[in-house]
């Protein structure tokens, strides 16, 4: 594949607009010193002390925060409470210059939060202690639903393209409810003059005229429930171009450290990982999976260019060790000059 494009695509990403369109929410780090234990006083359980927060937008703010990274322009559309939480959600995609004003808040439901104790421990590094979430898991109201939709039409036209997160598994409890992702469906075969691509853990087979990406495991579930088959290559091309069949459109599946394969109509076209050594954290490697191959098919490359860059980015993000790590287009640029 000639990478000379993609590298000379790199040089525009200021130009690409894309929205990116679903759930968000709030990773919230918290770091406590056991040595700063103290009992409580009302129970005796120990009382952890915080010395020190740190918040990052999460979802579609890791796809965000990538792609802010690379250069592109980026119009954020979700769903957040009028609480804290989604305060320092809003301030976190500002921060990387997101455009905010198309979120949808809602007075009478929580901002999705992933709140991280942290544990110091001896050699000074931080354990992840036991998670604590916040999310709203009863229907969301249709009001808001209505919402969200019209936000992304009056948005849409100034983008290139708009990457779907949809990432609970949940029906009805996220922003893709039912009524939200037939809307989107719709909305793309009205537009097929921009990219719509999907990204979903447990609804990836219900899209129609969008683009999607799942892993392997994700693929086997949707096409293949409750039957316990190994990803072999022709299982997953078999189930690969059913997706793509009932889709209507390319569809991407990534498989780890193998790379991924791209299914468009009755082609299958593999695309190689990049090879890094070292320790890894493979923690937003989908995300930033998305962000790649969304940017890359808004600059004009070809789906298989596009994919290309989408597992380069990856690369580069997981050797980012305790982080949901990002990729400069400079970064990228110096991994597509070296070996795969």
């Amino acid at each position: 594949m000639d990478t000379d494009r993609i590298i000379a695509a790199l040089g525009r990403t200021q130009d690409a607009r894309i929205i990116v369109f679903g759930d968000y929410c709030l990773d919230k780090y918290l770091y406590i010193d056991p040595k700063r234990d103290e009992p409580s006083v009302e129970t005796g359980l120990t009382a952890y002390q915080v010395h020190r927060k740190q918040m990052y937008a999460g979802v579609g703010g890791t796809i965000t925060n990538n792609l802010r990274a690379l250069g592109a322009q980026v119009r954020c559309i979700g769903a957040i409470g009028c609480d804290g939480e989604g305060f320092e959600l809003k301030q976190a995609l500002t921060k990387v210059g997101a455009d905010i004003r198309y979120m949808v808040e809602m007075p009478d439901r929580c901002t999705n939060t992933y709140t991280k104790p942290m544990r110091k421990q001896p050699d000074g590094s931080y354990q992840e202690m036991e998670r604590l979430d916040f999310r709203d898991f009863s229907p969301m109201p249709q009001k808001y639903k209505k919402a969200l939709v019209q936000a992304l039409r009056e948005a849409i036209d100034w983008a290139d393209g708009v990457i779907i997160t949809d990432q609970f598994v949940q029906e009805d409890s996220g922003v893709l409810t039912p009524f939200v992702r037939e809307a989107v469906c719709a909305l793309a075969k009205e537009r097929p003059q921009q990219f719509f691509y999907a990204d979903s853990r447990a609804f990836i087979d219900a899209y129609r005229n969008v683009m999607v990406k799942c892993n392997n495991h994700e693929l086997l579930k949707a096409m293949r429930p409750g039957q316990a088959l190994e990803p072999t290559q022709a299982v997953l091309e078999a189930c690969g171009r059913e997706l793509c069949a009932r889709n209507g459109k390319t569809a991407f599946v990534t498989l780890g450290e193998k790379g991924s394969m791209i299914f468009d109509g009755e082609q299958v076209t593999a695309v190689p990982a990049f090879r890094v050594s070292g320790e890894i954290d493979i923690v937003g490697a989908g995300d930033a999976t998305n962000a790649g191959i969304m940017l890359g098919l808004c600059l004009g490359l070809k789906v298989e260019e596009a994919a290309l860059l989408g597992n380069c980015v990856s690369s580069i993000t997981i050797q980012q060790i305790g982080t949901t790590g990002t990729a400069s287009p400079q970064q990228v640029a110096g991994r597509l000059k070296g070996n795969l």
